[in-house]
């Protein structure tokens, strides 16, 4: 059984190409292209979601700075920046973390959808990751070989606590990454579930890996659309919406509160 990835201890190995290199290569034709000023970033994978976004706050594009659309926020006693259409999945969704960090970003918090692993999680309902199974492929090009990848503490704090006034159910502990989304089995439902996995989604491992290896802190919230433990498969739900809706507004409060009192220096 070959190793995986082919190269042992790649993750330790420094690379040819350089993120740094993106960021250059921008500034060639945009010299402001510089988001280590703002809060940080909210990351969206859906494109209902940041349509809501481009409606609820008034913001200028940055076309050009990442991978699909860059969004700054201006006024609204915000600076922060959304961000989405650049795809589903770990490879897409780590891209883009390398090209925001190379551009200065300091905070990324992701906000999604996922499917429950848990009876009692609905849709509407919302998860906040404390920790990812690594079952996807680009993690373990970031980190050393482990089951699990965690997100920034501070910033999953102070994300929690930004939910904490909405009136919505808000359950943290550990969900399940994987990049083949029509190969959950049922033998790894049954026992990531017992396990207490909350959910799966098909990113979070890759981008707590990248922040890792970036000096990023980065968060994740995910709104639950459908069930594989009693399989339903995702319709269109006003809950979920509306919990879509909150967690983004809840990512913006947590991105300005963090920045006011930044984690102790090593602490992502």
């Amino acid at each position: 059984m070959n190793d995986f990835p082919l190269h042992p201890g790649k993750h330790a190995l420094p690379a040819v190409p350089d993120p740094a290199e993106h960021a250059a290569y921008v500034r060639t034709t945009d010299p402001e292209a510089d988001l280590s000023t703002l809060d940080g970033v909210v990351l969206l994978y859906q494109g209902r979601i940041l349509g809501h976004a481009l409606r609820t706050y008034r913001t200028r594009p940055r076309p050009g700075w990442v991978r699909g659309g860059l969004h700054l926020v201006e006024g609204q006693g915000r600076r922060f920046a959304l961000c989405g259409g650049f795809g589903l999945g770990a490879p897409a969704a780590g891209l883009v973390v390398e090209q925001l960090a190379a551009l200065g970003t300091q905070r990324i918090i992701t906000v999604g959808t996922a499917a429950s692993l848990q009876r009692d999680l609905r849709p509407g309902s919302l998860v906040v990751a404390r920790s990812a199974l690594r079952d996807e492929g680009l993690s373990h090009h970031y980190l050393p070989p482990g089951r699990t990848a965690s997100p920034s503490p501070a910033l999953t704090q102070y994300l929690a606590e930004a939910l904490a006034p909405y009136d919505l159910p808000v359950t943290r502990g550990p969900i399940w990454t994987t990049d083949a989304p029509y190969r959950e089995t049922t033998a790894e439902v049954t026992r990531y579930g017992a396990e207490g996995i909350l959910a799966a989604d098909m990113e979070a491992a890759a981008v707590f890996a990248v922040g890792h290896c970036r000096t990023v802190a980065v968060s994740t919230v995910l709104a639950i659309a459908d069930s594989l433990v009693d399989r339903r498969p995702r319709q269109h739900s006003p809950d979920t919406e509306h919990a879509l809706h909150t967690a983004l507004a809840a990512a913006a409060q947590a991105l300005h509160t963090s920045t006011a009192s930044p984690p102790p220096l090593g602490e992502h």
